[in-house]
């Protein structure tokens, strides 16, 4: 039975590679698993105006956050027929190369996996409250936009 009430998707700083990996092999003793979909945001060096980002500072207005990662996550279980769904976002700073957004769906068909991992993605992206603030190698911030 699936947990009711918020969980703390926020990590500090980057998502670990070891933090995936557990993540994943955590899955193997759920045999009636047959398809996994796991999306991994990357920091890019994004040239722009003032400078070449070379890190992003994440915040978030915690609390509302968390309140409509629920809300989507519970919507999505609704839709899809999921075994498991996971979502891992970074607060703090994460440079570019490191992992700042790690959703991991399971079911027992791909299909379902890969279609309820694309759409978790961009209602997080659209509906989070969570905001980056890009650093250059010229020290200028300039606040993120999602695309």
């Amino acid at each position: 039975m699936r947990e009711h009430k918020p969980k703390n998707i926020f990590v500090e700083g980057p998502i670990s590679s070891e933090r995936i990996a557990k993540s994943i092999q955590s899955h193997s003793s759920k045999t009636d698993i047959g398809g996994h979909s796991i999306f991994l945001g990357q920091v890019r060096a994004d040239k722009k105006e003032k400078g070449t980002v070379v890190a992003i500072e994440y915040t978030a207005y915690k609390e509302m956050a968390l309140e409509k990662a629920f809300e989507i996550r519970e919507d999505i279980f609704a839709k899809y027929p999921l075994t498991c769904m996971h979502i891992y976002h970074s607060l703090g700073e994460v440079k570019t190369g490191e992992i700042c957004l790690f959703v991991f769906t399971s079911s027992k068909h791909r299909k379902t996996a890969i279609d309820a991992c694309s759409e978790l993605v961009e209602r997080i992206k659209a509906e989070l409250p969570i905001w980056g603030k890009e650093i250059t190698d010229r020290q200028e911030e300039v606040w993120k936009e999602n695309t």
